[in-house]
């Protein structure tokens, strides 16, 4: 008995309490079945009584107590009524075993779906020329959670990191690199120097922003000297990325830049002006879109294309050679107002339908009172973050190995364990705690149990098991355990692999409740216990991998 099957029963007894006049005829609401907050009421609820008590002038508790009578030939004491019309329902030892014997036998790949769909999720997206700062950081490990859980889903996925590397401030950097750079010997560190001192010399010297403008457009119109100089920022800033995607075990499909979109913008130009929705308006051409106040700009008065322009290139392709179903954009809340233009006017342009683009516009991390500034030099480099977070946990491990999977871990689960839509305050403390709801606690109760399992010689096999009777602490896990493929797809459908944080937590903490309790070895219930601890050893790898996040072998 799971989710769905809940909702056909009710639905059905519902039409069932019509056909016999108990309940008077209406349109079906929909029928919501969630997890309820306290445990002693069950281990599913639903409100239907409510919507439906409205719809037919009935008190709420009447309506659940009919439903319950037309669901008791089926299931029994299992459903109940709780005041003022809840109905819950409860599942059985029997199916809570069955659940755990599944478990153990599809292992890696329980709670797993084959789904005949294409998803593209564009995640990550760094700027060219620029140190991988901690905000990006959300972009990144949000992204790559998204693409796990979907690909564990059945979808296939493909995972594309949209560069920034085109536009104005490619014009900035050659002009900054001409002037006071040594392209010989450049790094990552001394772009963005760069990058900053430009923006503090043109407070004084307006020239520069001029300068930085021509050297743009030669930059567009193929000048050698500026292509050399824009490919050796690219080539410095590739090194850079894929140090920090190895540091994350982070590996995306594809990396298309926003320059590779720069010569396929002149049939999506062409193709608004056929269409009859782009327009001159003072030397410019713009598509207006009903519910924003500022047009989509798709030419500049001087006839230079747009980052609107670029989107709508990427999103062309990606719905013609791609084919996807959907399109998850894990882009930043800031970028909220841009890509919902972006997406309406892909429709008018009838590539594919508004329905199919997904905003995940996840918070920011920010300082306490501003936003990280790469121009003004006011940012917290990502790699440094990284590295004292393995070092503190060496300090605490003394292993170089287990460091970094505890270290990079924290780093991960701290920000996975909030709504992608809150804004996080940077701070390095909390980032990389070791204690608490931490990525590490999940870890060292997952190291727990290989303990356990390596203790009672187990780790290939373990003998049949039959229990008479469930302990409290036994059968909360086992409902617990129950819950995992329920969790993983409500993560998907709401983006937000956080559910999965708060599930896993929990899990962690019944099964370390039950350590201290229930001795596991040299009693009666062995066999069981230890198949209890190998069914939460292999939901806790599950969830673990779909955070990205690695299991020691010790801790």
């Amino acid at each position: 008995m799971d989710k769905q099957e809940i909702k056909k029963l009710v639905k059905k007894a519902v039409l069932s309490a019509q056909k016999e006049g108990k309940l008077p005829y209406f349109d079906m609401p929909e029928i919501i079945i969630e997890f309820p907050d306290q445990e002693e009421h069950g281990d599913y609820s639903t409100n239907i009584a409510f919507p439906v008590g409205k719809l037919v002038a009935k008190p709420s508790q009447f309506v659940a107590t009919v439903i319950k009578e037309e669901l008791q030939d089926k299931l029994g004491d299992s459903v109940t009524v709780l005041p003022p019309g809840f109905i819950n329902f409860k599942v059985s030892k029997d199916e809570l075993i069955d659940s755990l014997k599944e478990i153990l036998k599809k292992k890696s790949k329980y709670g797993g779906q084959k789904q005949r769909k294409t998803v593209v999720i564009d995640y990550s997206a760094p700027n060219i020329a620029k140190s991988f700062g901690v905000g990006h950081l959300r972009s990144t490990i949000i992204g790559q959670a998204l693409y796990n859980i979907y690909k564990f889903l059945g979808w296939k996925c493909i995972g594309d990191n949209h560069l920034g590397d085109w536009g104005t401030q490619f014009g900035k950097l050659i002009v900054a690199i001409k002037k006071w750079g040594d392209q010989k010997d450049l790094d990552i560190i001394e772009l963005e120097e760069l990058y900053v001192r430009f923006h503090t010399e043109a407070e004084t010297d307006k020239k520069l922003l001029e300068e930085a403008r021509v050297w743009f457009k030669k930059l567009e119109q193929g000048d050698q000297e500026a292509k050399k100089i824009w490919q050796l920022c690219i080539d410095i800033s590739k090194q850079e990325f894929s140090s920090i995607y190895n540091l994350l075990g982070v590996k995306i499909d594809r990396a298309y830049g926003e320059s590779f979109y720069e010569d396929k913008m002149g049939v999506v130009i062409e193709q608004a002006k056929k269409l009859g929705i782009a327009k001159k308006s003072q030397g410019a051409l713009i598509i207006e879109v009903a519910g924003f106040n500022a047009p989509l700009m798709l030419l500049k008065s001087d006839g230079a294309t747009t980052y609107e322009t670029r989107e709508l290139a990427t999103t062309k392709f990606r719905m013609e050679k791609l084919k996807p179903d959907l399109v998850i954009y894990e882009v930043g809340a800031d970028q909220k107002e841009h890509l919902a233009k972006s997406f309406k006017v892909a429709e008018m342009l009838g590539y594919g339908t508004e329905k199919q683009y997904i905003h995940i516009a996840h918070g920011l991390i920010r300082w306490k009172d501003r936003k990280f500034s790469t121009r003004r030099g006011e940012t917290a480099k990502l790699k440094d973050v990284l590295n004292e977070a393995i070092n503190r946990a060496e300090e605490i491990t003394k292993d170089k190995d287990i460091a970094k999977k505890v270290g990079i871990g924290a780093v991960k689960y701290n920000d996975l364990s909030r709504h992608y839509s809150r804004d996080i305050i940077f701070d390095l403390d909390q980032m990389i705690s070791l204690q608490g709801n931490s990525g590490p606690y999940i870890q060292y109760t997952a190291v727990r149990c290989k303990s356990v399992i390596k203790k009672a010689k187990a780790e290939k096999k373990i003998k049949r098991f039959r229990i008479d009777s469930l302990n409290k602490e036994e059968e909360t896990i086992l409902k617990a355990l129950r819950k995992f493929p329920e969790i993983i797809q409500q993560s998907a459908d709401s983006f937000s692999p956080n559910l999965i944080c708060n599930f896993v937590f929990d899990l962690a903490q019944k099964y370390n409740l039950f350590y201290e309790k229930s001795p596991i070895l040299n009693n009666e219930s062995q066999d069981f216990r230890i198949a209890l601890t190998k069914g939460v050893l292999q939901i806790l790898e599950n969830s673990l991998n779909l955070l990205g996040i690695e299991i020691p072998d010790k801790m």
